[in-house]
């Protein structure tokens, strides 16, 4: 008995779920999704080094600011205005057994950090000016063999021969349509960053500052804003990277998808059809999900469940960032009990601050207790999510659509979560779990330089983890249901019912075009 269209087609859905697509045949816009990420790689890295700085006090030793930059200092001479002019500034007055050395090593860490700000800015704007006006994609067409590199996998094959071709001209733009504006924002907010950046350190450099009781730091509060539009620009870049990786797979119609399935099953150098007709790879894989209230209603859970833990972990990076301009993480260097106080009530009211809510912010107890008690609740957010998404039987469900003599019958279409989205949660369970033993052990070990730097940088592997999560439930939001919502029998099923029961009489279901009608309406893809 051959095995029907849609089963090959729901199986390889099934097995492969909606990967990412980085191959050029594929995918004509995957340079722009690794120009994106490339971007998102150096932005991480910056916000690396700026936790550096500020770990060792360096964020003040620049006390001008160029919009284009300039040298470091190159002579001995110069170095010594540059230290001179230092001591001209507050911070000074608390450092004045520092030495010429001492200086020079805080000042490349600000100065690194000020200029890989501007590598990022010609990163960005040179190749989106090409490739917004100068480059055009490749119109020649290459078979699936040149794009799984030949002789792949039967699985390989099949799935690449269900991925669209996409409909280019010869005015077309390697940038995908209506991606135009994000662009424009995300140059704007790496733009705004670096006005941001210099009004933190601004606030350090005040003569208001003079005579301060405690250690001479920016402001929290501007600390925590240019942290925070950092983390903004790195998910959104991150964000958009994914969604072009995957362009294809959501936007391009797929037409005779059951037909391609059948020749990919036979021959790897199966051509892609070019079409504007049907549904997309995941609005079919939506649509075959809803079959199953179980599961779509497991993979509708899931995915609430990674954008709060996303949510979670973006807190727990800001409440860091009040933690780090206060230095709140030299105190209270136990754990889990805060001075053998799971809740040190009479440290947490400053009664000196006014307003009174000034003291969530700057406090010192009461910023590291809210950092713990965000911090472990977004580890065990994470946790609990990972378990639900990996062992949940929904989960787990394989795609068994099966063929009797007269009917077709759909038990189990496609499993609620993709291969994508279970190593997704895997990587957010560890990831999270990981960081917060690294916070656990920074704080004991009273915040050394490499342990603190490290659990900076874990916060932001954790949010990866989880942006890239959610990014493959996207199968699961509400305008990709909400389209595939109540709309019929779409050119899929017809397809496929055709293929059931087209041939001279090799097909399981023969009995014509009533049979056939029968059989989509069931399926309702």
């Amino acid at each position: 008995m051959a095995t029907p269209p849609l089963t090959n087609t729901l199986h390889t859905l099934s097995a492969r779920g909606l990967p990412l697509l980085p191959a050029t045949p594929l995918n004509p816009h995957a340079p722009i999704a690794k120009w994106l990420l490339t971007n998102s790689a150096l932005v991480l890295s910056m916000i690396h080094i700026g936790g550096i700085t500020r770990l060792t006090k360096s964020g003040l030793s620049m006390t001008d600011w160029k919009p284009l930059g300039s040298l470091p200092p190159l002579s001995q001479r110069e170095w010594e205005d540059e230290f001179e002019r230092y001591k001209t500034f507050p911070e000074w007055e608390q450092r004045k057994s520092m030495t010429l050395d001492e200086f020079k090593y805080i000042f490349y860490w600000e100065w690194g950090h000020r200029m890989l700000g501007r590598v990022v800015g010609v990163a960005f704007v040179g190749p989106w000016v090409y490739f917004s006006w100068m480059h055009r994609p490749n119109l020649a067409a290459s078979g699936v063999a040149a794009a799984t590199g030949g002789g792949g996998s039967a699985s390989s094959s099949l799935f690449a021969s269900l991925v669209p071709r996409m409909p280019l001209t010869a005015s077309s733009t390697i940038v995908p349509p209506r991606y135009q504006p994000r662009l424009a924002l995300l140059c704007a907010m790496g733009g705004t960053q670096g006005l941001v950046g210099w009004w933190m350190v601004k606030s350090g450099l005040g003569d208001d500052r003079r005579g301060d009781r405690r250690e001479i730091r920016v402001s929290p509060y501007r600390l925590a804003a240019h942290l925070t539009m950092a983390v903004g620009t790195y998910s959104l870049l991150t964000w958009t990277g994914l969604n072009v990786l995957s362009y294809p797979v959501d936007e391009f119609a797929v037409k005779n998808a059951a037909t391609a399935a059948t020749n990919a099953a036979t021959t790897a150098t199966t051509t892609i059809t070019t079409t504007t007709n049907g549904p997309s790879l995941l609005r079919q894989y939506a649509k075959s999900l809803s079959l199953s209230p179980s599961s779509l209603r497991h993979a509708k859970t899931l995915r609430t469940g990674t954008l709060h833990t996303i949510a979670l972990t973006g807190l727990t990076i800001v409440s860091g960032a009040f933690v780090a301009g206060n230095d709140a993480g030299n105190a209270y260097n136990t754990y889990p009990l805060m001075d053998d106080r799971f809740v040190p009530w009479e440290d947490m009211v400053d009664p000196e601050l006014h307003p009174k809510y000034r003291n969530l912010f700057e406090t010192t107890a009461t910023v590291q207790f809210n950092h713990r008690v965000l911090g472990t609740t977004t580890a065990l957010s994470a946790l609990g999510l990972a378990a639900y998404g990996l062992f949940h039987p929904a989960g787990r469900a394989a795609a068994a659509t099966t063929l009797t003599s007269q009917r077709l019958s759909t038990a189990a279409v496609v499993p609620s979560t993709t291969p994508q989205v279970r190593r997704g949660l895997v990587a957010l369970g560890t990831a999270a779990t990981a960081q917060m033993s690294l916070g656990i052990a920074t704080l004991l070990n009273y915040v050394p330089i490499h342990l603190a730097a490290a659990h900076q940088l874990g916060s932001l592997v954790v949010l990866s983890c989880g942006i890239y999560t959610a990014h493959s439930l996207r199968y699961a939001g509400r305008g990709v249901l909400k389209s595939v919502a109540g709309s019929g029998v779409s050119a899929v099923a017809g397809n496929v019912a055709k293929g059931i029961g087209g041939g001279s009489g090799g097909g399981v279901i023969g009995k014509g075009s009533a049979v056939v009608s029968k059989v989509a309406t069931k399926l309702r893809l």
